[in-house]
């Protein structure tokens, strides 16, 4: 597996330790439908929580959830409305991105952004 595969998956699971620590129930994980994938599904405070993860080794072109552009919203949404139906769900949907960056002594750093965007803005 390629370093930046390795590094990835290590972002998702700092980024479910970090959600678990926040008391967020983990419910699924790298979720795929047709060429989307949802990284973290979670419920916390009666809601379902798509999460999309992105790290990078450095921030020197953009910083890490920059990278989730409306192509990206797009194939995350459908995604989830595909997870929503084939699990019954009705409760309300939040995205989120959750950035994994090293601070300069190495340390991973998790920034996490609540709400980060709307399924309308899929369109």
């Amino acid at each position: 597996m390629a370093d930046h595969n390795d590094f990835g998956k290590l972002a998702e699971e700092l980024a479910k330790s970090y959600l678990q620590d926040k008391g967020y129930q983990i419910k699924d994980s790298n979720f795929r439908y047709q060429k989307a994938e949802i990284d973290i599904i979670a419920y916390y405070n009666g809601q379902i929580i798509m999460v999309e993860v992105k790290a990078r080794a450095n921030d020197v072109f953009l910083e890490p959830h920059e990278a989730v552009n409306r192509k990206k919203i797009r194939l995350i949404v459908t995604a989830a409305d595909e997870y929503m139906k084939k699990n019954n769900l009705d409760e309300e949907v939040r995205f989120d991105i959750i950035s994994v960056l090293p601070d300069p002594s190495g340390k991973l750093q998790i920034t996490h952004i609540e709400s980060a965007f709307e399924a309308m803005d899929a369109n």
